[in-house]
């Protein structure tokens, strides 16, 4: 059925993104891992490079950062992906650490006939109204207002949520409930959607969107590049409107301060810059503090070392950006607080 849709619907993401996917028990693998769909993508290639390199397998099911935090408080997995970090009371008491392994961005996808990729310009007010269902069609004068010359038909809004406790729910909506005053529905991995549909993973809500005249959705930029999906312009924190892409990404992630960073945290939603994309964020990764096998957490943190030294241009090729100096550092001096694991350097 995966292939199917890979040659019928051209998402040959989907297709791989499946393979990795795939349950724990039918793949004899070296390292385990699930959570998020934000970084699967990442996560398969550099998985692929690694095991050239080293003969170490990775298996990692993308089912949503809720999952993989509770797959790892049950010690199912060698370690949970995340992009809504645990809390530092929730770390202590499943007795985990946390670190971040790359940044992203979350992008708006629409299907709209006739508008072409980064023509559409959308403030965050207007991005809340839509969401919340009190806008409901695409020539509303909130939004023709925004976009002069652009022919919007009345063709009525289909909003595509995540359906699965997500990540990437939790930053478009942190985003949200920062910069829009009229966005009353809270963040977190999972809301009560008052319209709209759901889809699972990024791969489900891209492929919602793609398959859905009218329909809007959010997911991390990688779905949205690799599918040729159209995305849109968004107002900024200094009240510009900025197309996504490498460029404006970095433009949040270089203003990020990792010598204050908690538990691996830094908040890199709605930073200033004219030229600064408003919802970049890291996404995130547990492993047990006090390893029932330090053998296998061992290879986890050595697969993310090996990734950060030697997988840079493949985050950036695929729409990420490789964690900087000063985040690896601070990611490593989080594995200090892992007892009985030798670490790498």
């Amino acid at each position: 059925m995966v292939m199917d849709l890979a040659r019928n619907a051209g998402f040959q993401l989907f297709a791989a993104l499946a393979l990795v996917a795939a349950p724990v028990s039918a793949i004899a693998a070296d390292i385990t891992g699930a959570g998020a769909s934000f970084p699967a993508p990442i996560y398969a290639k550099w998985g692929s490079a690694y095991k050239a390199a080293s003969g170490n397998a990775l298996n990692y099911q993308s089912i949503g950062s809720g999952g993989g935090q509770s797959q790892i408080k049950s010690r199912t997995v060698d370690f949970g992906a995340t992009d809504d970090p645990m809390k530092d009371a929730d770390i202590t008491a499943n007795g985990l650490v946390q670190f971040p392994t790359v940044i992203g961005a979350v992008v708006p996808i629409v299907n709209i006939p006739g508008v072409a990729s980064n023509q559409l310009r959308l403030t965050p007010p207007v991005l809340a109204a839509i969401f919340q269902g009190k806008i409901a069609r695409w020539n509303d004068p909130l939004i023709a207002k925004l976009n002069p010359g652009v022919t919007l038909r009345p063709m009525p809004i289909t909003p595509v949520y995540r359906s699965d406790s997500s990540g990437t729910t939790a930053i478009f909506s942190s985003y949200l409930t920062k910069v829009a005053p009229n966005w009353t529905l809270g963040a977190g991995k999972a809301l009560s959607w008052p319209t709209g549909s759901g889809g699972k993973g990024n791969e489900g809500v891209a492929a919602n969107v793609k398959n859905t005249a009218g329909a809007i959705g959010y997911v991390e930029a990688n779905y949205a590049f690799a599918n040729r999906l159209t995305m849109t312009q968004l107002a900024n924190a200094s009240g510009k409107f900025v197309a996504p892409s490498m460029a404006s990404f970095s433009a949040a992630a270089s203003q990020a301060d990792w010598s204050k960073a908690n538990n691996g945290v830094v908040n890199m939603l709605a930073l200033p810059g004219a030229a600064t994309w408003p919802i970049v964020s890291s996404t995130y990764v547990l492993v047990e503090a006090k390893p029932k096998d330090p053998v296998r957490t061992a290879n986890a943190l050595n697969f993310f070392a090996w990734s950060w030294k030697n997988g840079g241009k493949t985050a950036a090729d695929l729409g990420y950006i490789a964690l900087p100096p000063a985040a690896v550092a601070k990611a490593k001096a989080e594995w200090a607080g892992i007892s009985g694991v030798k670490l790498p350097k």
